[in-house]
């Protein structure tokens, strides 16, 4: 049982009242649409960077990482430094689209390359995956954690406490109060892992070589072969770039940290900072957790290895940093997604049906769909519980639900004669396979690994939407004007500001040596 002494509760407390200082400070004379959802569009590289950063890296990061590795072994990495992989692409690709376009949701995008049957089909597919997923798995990771180190709080109890304060700030402040709390989370996080990290390898001497003997070889590899349950090698060529992919170009609240920019250079060195962040989780969390599976061995349950380490190697007194830390991460995350979810409903749903309300009018029902939704994520997160386990929940629905989007968004993307009725036709028969596929999958009928059926969602989805080209022919043709994002998403090197291109190599030439060290 972890035991919180005074400078663990002062600790706490002091992390809250500033992060409520901030929200509150933010507030003050915001009050139209575009502060509340993308500050104004004023945001700075540093802030969006480490926002995204921290928006990604939440509680059930700090929870599923560990108890993957401790299960499986450090190829649950392969996540993380594949986000790098596809920022750098979007930073090239995808950004001088977003930018150029102004647009509030990567459902208005649609909207504008396809019809306004695409935006709410995105708004729909992403406000689910927002709640069921994003936010209520933080939520759920959170409270698990809590109600370990303070014995006698009840999963219920604490989930709707800790929603209700991230809902409030959220709320009030936007995603100025969001992006601007991020910066202090994210390096509350990075610290509090960074400790538990440096005293897990303590226990190894601080040796490598003890690691490496101590540890199973399968463990400590990044490259695993196709029969490996964590994270097979054609699963990472295949599944994995289009899980990140969707993520972090696709997902509204991610992207809408990217909107908030103030321009294309402030962006692309945003993408560089967070892809360059993306690659600590595999020293400060995956690591650990491989580690962990020699030093406490017979845990029933991987979500367990991450309390386990807190109760067994942090001294009395660290132990309310590491708590302040998932706190941290916790509240980023649900911040970032309740405040995303609230863009989505307003622009997407009541706008388009209401489009004489005011910009002060949109912010007051967005804040009340902020505390709506903070419920129902709420309400879902103590269900989670019933699954097996918070990482393999995460991933799996994310790959069989976004692997039809990305392959619409991509041929949307690149191809200029692809119109709206043969998107939407592709686009649903992908999702009906992955649909069929995801039954089998679950009921043990289908044995391959969900990333790899990621990729073939992927690819159906993409043949799907081709025959659908030809079946319909010239009654389907684009007009002109949509397929802009075309011409721009192709010539993107030519929008790219020099330094973020050198940097981007930089940052995956530090993967690649990352891949030959734990091949």
């Amino acid at each position: 049982m972890v035991h919180l002494g005074a400078l663990d509760y002062t600790a706490i407390l002091a992390y809250f009242l500033v992060t409520a200082l901030i929200g509150a400070k933010v507030a003050r004379g915001r009050t139209t649409s575009e502060d509340l959802f993308l500050a104004g569009r004023t945001l700075g590289p540093l802030a969006v960077g480490f926002s995204l950063f921290a928006a990604n890296v939440s509680s059930d990061t700090l929870i599923g990482l560990p108890g993957a590795a401790y299960r499986t072994g450090i190829s649950a990495a392969n996540y993380e430094w594949m986000a790098g992989v596809v920022l750098i692409f979007a930073a090239i690709y995808v950004l001088p689209v977003l930018m150029r376009a102004r647009v509030t949701t990567m459902p208005e995008l649609m909207e504008r390359r396809f019809d306004s049957r695409l935006r709410m089909y995105l708004s729909g597919v992403t406000l689910f995956l927002s709640i069921v997923l994003d936010t209520a798995g933080s939520l759920y990771a959170g409270a698990l954690v809590i109600t370990t180190f303070i014995p006698g709080l009840n999963l219920w109890e604490t989930t709707l406490v800790v929603a209700a304060f991230t809902g409030l700030y959220t709320a009030a402040g936007g995603l100025r109060a969001v992006v601007y709390t991020d910066v202090m989370q994210a390096l509350v996080l990075l610290l509090g892992s960074a400790v538990l990290a440096w005293n897990v390898f303590g226990h190894f001497d601080h040796s490598w070589a003890r690691v490496v003997a101590a540890v199973h070889p399968d463990k400590l590899s990044l490259i695993r072969p196709l029969d490996d349950p964590g994270v097979p090698w054609l699963g990472l060529l295949t599944g994995l770039p289009i899980v990140g992919f969707y993520y972090w170009t696709m997902n509204q609240y991610v992207v809408q940290r990217i909107l908030g920019a103030r321009d294309i250079r402030a962006a692309g060195r945003a993408s560089v900072i967070a892809a360059s962040l993306k690659l600590l989780p595999l020293f400060l969390m995956t690591l650990p957790g491989a580690m962990a599976s020699v030093l406490l061995p017979g845990l029933k349950h991987p979500d367990q290895v991450f309390p386990a380490m807190v109760e067994r190697f942090i001294p009395a007194g660290l132990t309310g940093l590491i708590l302040a830390g998932l706190v941290a991460a916790l509240m980023s995350t649900c911040s970032a997604t309740l405040n995303s979810a609230a863009t989505l409903v307003t622009m997407d749903f009541i706008q388009p049906r209401r489009p004489r309300l005011t910009p002060s009018q949109l912010a007051r029902i967005g804040r009340l769909v902020t505390i709506g939704i903070t419920v129902l994520a709420a309400l879902w997160a103590p269900m989670i519980r019933h699954f097996q386990g918070l990482w393999a929940y995460l991933q799996q629905v994310f790959a069989f639900v976004a692997s039809p989007l990305v392959a619409t968004f991509l041929l949307g993307l690149w191809s200029r004669r692809l119109g709206p009725a043969a998107a939407l036709r592709g686009l649903a028969s992908g999702h009906v396979l992955s649909g069929m596929l995801f039954i089998g999958y679950a009921g043990g009928w289908i044995p391959i690994h969900f990333t790899i059926i990621a990729g073939i969602v992927f690819a159906a989805t993409g043949m799907a939407t081709w025959i659908w080209m030809q079946v319909l022919g010239t009654r389907d043709r684009p007009d002109p004007d949509d397929t802009r994002m075309a011409v721009i998403a192709r010539r993107g090197l030519e929008r790219v500001p020099a330094d973020v291109l050198w940097a981007s190599g930089g940052v995956l030439a530090a993967i690649a040596a990352l891949l030959v060290m734990f091949r």
